[in-house]
């Protein structure tokens, strides 16, 4: 409440925040991924800028309040990517001697009708008055309670930093020019029209055992385009989750316990009083349906007479004991419809009209009574609703109240199986009730089954004498078969993930396997939330390219089919379209009407190579064999149909130099971040 009313009593900053959103300037979006442990006080640094630790932090800290569904990876990332690109573009608008004054801070401010608008700030006229907007800035800079100021001079210093990088892109722009004979270069691109025949191999007739690639290959590949495979150093990590869990004697154990609380849960007054006070799980009003019900134990609990107990029984790691309090019929329902919309109704886009939409639902219901198993199908092939045409028509857990009142009156009042006709402000449904569910109340005293102190002995023991073993046995895998666990892998770690899967978050092991004190082939034991993890560093990827476990998805196809080119080449012998059809049991093909713009081949893809061929070749010719994108090509040029000449190429010109406008911005900043030196510490927090 108390942080409400300060939102409250500072409205205008609440204001500030949504401007500062809708200037796009948002500070990093981040989730906090644990304590900075390191003895730096630096997460890195930009052609010797530091990023402190601490404020890195809180920014983090404050980013955590605000984030939804973003993996605390992503968020990381986020954050260290904005820092990088404030500390580059800071530096390069002071090269340039990019600034705003007052009066272009005001102009900037005019422009967001959040702060231009605002009541406080308007004139007789409903006009922005800069002196009231002045009177205001100066009340909070001399009021003794200097935090509204202090907020101010941030956001301030925002919009500053935004109205620059507008200025900056203006410039990059404004050097960003298309030529007229560009223009017309683009508008014949697009219209000039090539015919020509050709023979194509595909490199999928070659199959993938004739042709092998090592990872030394693969990275000899990388190492020709660094830029476009480069990648953060990452570790690779074996295994093995000692889970500290309860044994059967632990379970046996609680029996006894919670048997005394059966005894007394048969004669209990108020259930949910006795639940909240003896259970690890509170009660809950809910009336559920039998498919609801733990799978293993559903007939006994639904069955059970209004008083009536159940257990003691395992669940979920609990021991259990329920205890029935209610039942109702017709709690839920199962449906399947065909919605017949017309023009005019709610959220339709059909153009038939009331009495057509009447007409056909009364057809499909014939068809449907004559073939009550077909339903489904009509429904996929007839129905207007989106939302369950895909499934048949059908709706599940359809609760009392939650359909139009004539849709919900016929599915809950008539029998299982009835197929019927009903108009709503939607259209015509034809309805076919497909089951109906009780439901019941039950109470569940639920006790968490927690491991002995012998048990969590046992464990530990287990777990220490594992990390011996595997430090001892340079066979990972034996050493977990013997003790009855199963390795799992851990690849791809960068230095600043948080997250190992299988484990959760676990930033230490993470930080562990980039310490520079930890050898290929370390073992080390880590105490988790589940019990213990026995780790293995099986790799260290510092090349500066990408893993080559990950790079091979993209790179071995590439390669083999450099090798099934040369394979293909040597098939396709000949001087003529002919002879090379003969000789590699091709046919010859036609192409007709391909642009460069889009030099798309049927069935065989995205061929600009071959296509930019055809055009160069003059009437009658035939190619060398070309390798294209999907197989191995010979073309022989038939005609090129040139575009009729055009008054004016403003409109490509525009296309063009607009696109070139965007380009260039984007690849500004990226010649900056690769000339920029970054030093990237946040493997060591």
């Amino acid at each position: 409440m108390a942080v409400l009313s300060k939102i409250r009593q500072r409205s205008f900053f609440l204001i500030i925040i949504i401007a500062l959103a809708l200037f796009s300037f948002v500070l990093a979006d981040v989730i906090q991924s644990g304590t900075f442990n390191s003895s730096t006080n630096n997460v890195g640094s930009v052609n010797g800028t530091d990023i402190e630790a601490q404020e890195f932090m809180q920014n983090v800290s404050m980013i955590e309040k605000q984030g939804q569904g973003t993996t605390s990876t992503q968020a990381m990332n986020s954050a260290w990517e904005q820092e990088v690109r404030k500390i580059i573009l800071s530096s390069e608008f002071e090269k340039l001697g990019l600034k705003i004054g007052n009066e272009q801070l005001i102009n900037v401010i005019k422009q967001n009708p959040n702060l231009a608008q605002n009541p406080q700030f308007l004139n007789a006229a409903g006009q922005f008055d800069e002196n009231k907007f002045k009177e205001f800035l100066k009340g909070i800079k001399n009021a003794p309670d200097q935090s509204q100021w202090l907020e101010w001079k941030e956001f301030e210093k925002n919009i500053e930093r935004f109205a620059v990088e507008q200025m900056y892109n203006t410039m990059i722009k404004s050097g960003v020019y298309t030529t007229k004979a560009e223009g017309k270069f683009q508008y014949k691109t697009e219209n000039d029209k090539a015919d020509f025949e050709y023979v194509s191999v595909a490199f999928s007739t070659v199959n993938d055992d004739q042709v092998k690639v090592t990872d030394a290959e693969i990275i000899d590949f990388m190492k020709k385009s660094p830029k476009k495979y480069k990648s953060d150093n990452t570790t690779s990590i074996d295994f093995v989750l000692v889970e500290n869990k309860p044994s059967k004697e632990d379970e046996q154990a609680m029996l006894s316990s919670i048997g005394d609380v059966k005894v007394k849960f048969d004669s209990v007054a108020n259930v949910g009083e006795f639940v909240n006070a003896n259970s690890d799980i509170k009660f809950d009003s809910t009336y559920l349906a039998k498919k609801d019900l733990p799978l293993d134990y559903q007939e006994q609990l639904f069955n059970l007479p209004v008083g009536g107990v159940f257990g003691p029984y395992v669940f979920n790691g609990h021991q259990c004991i329920s205890r029935m309090i209610a039942k109702k019929g017709n709690a839920s329902a199962k449906a399947s419809h065909i919605l017949l919309a017309y023009k005019g109704a709610p959220q339709s886009t059909a153009t038939r009209t009331k009495e057509e939409a009447q007409a056909l639902a009364n057809d499909l219901l014939a068809q449907a009574k004559a073939n009550p198993g077909n339903f489904a199908m009509l429904a996929m092939t007839n129905s207007d609703d989106p939302g369950s045409k895909n499934n048949g028509g059908e709706y599940d857990n359809i609760m009392p109240g939650q359909m139009v009142p004539k849709f919900n009156d016929f599915v809950f009042n008539n029998p299982v199986g009835m197929i019927g006709v009903v108009e709503t402000e939607y259209g015509f449904h034809v309805i076919k009730v497909l089951d109906k569910y009780g439901a019941v109340l039950m109470g569940t005293v639920a006790q968490k089954i927690q491991p002995s102190e012998a048990t969590i002995d046992a464990i530990y023991t287990k777990a220490s004498q594992l990390e011996a073993d595997a430090n001892e046995n340079k066979d990972f895998a034996a050493v977990a078969k013997k003790a009855g666990l199963e390795v799992v892998p851990a690849t791809n770690l960068k230095g600043f993930d948080e997250y190992v899967q299988g484990v959760g978050s676990q930033r230490e092991i993470v930080r562990w396997s980039f310490n520079k004190d930890t050898e290929i082939g370390d073992v080390r034991r880590f105490d988790v939330p589940q019990g213990f993890v026995i780790a293995k560093l099986k790799d260290r990827n510092e090349t500066g390219l990408l893993p080559i476990d990950v790079a091979r998805q993209s790179v071995e196809p590439l390669i083999k089919n450099q090798k099934k080119a040369e394979i293909i080449k040597k098939k396709m012998n000949g001087n003529s379209l002919e002879a090379v059809a003969k000789a590699s049991g091709a046919s010859i093909q036609t192409a007709t009407g391909i642009s460069l713009k889009t030099p798309v081949l049927p069935n065989m893809g995205n061929e600009p190579k071959v296509v930019g061929k055809a055009f160069g070749l003059a009437a009658g010719k035939t190619s060398e064999i070309i390798e294209g994108n999907s197989g191995m090509f010979m073309v022989r040029a038939k005609t090129v149909t040139k575009a009729p000449e055009v008054p004016s190429y403003a409109t490509y010109i525009t296309q063009d130099r607009s696109q070139n406008q965007s380009y260039a911005i984007s690849k500004a900043y990226i010649a900056l971040k690769d000339k920029a030196e970054i030093k990237d510490n946040r493997a060591n927090f």
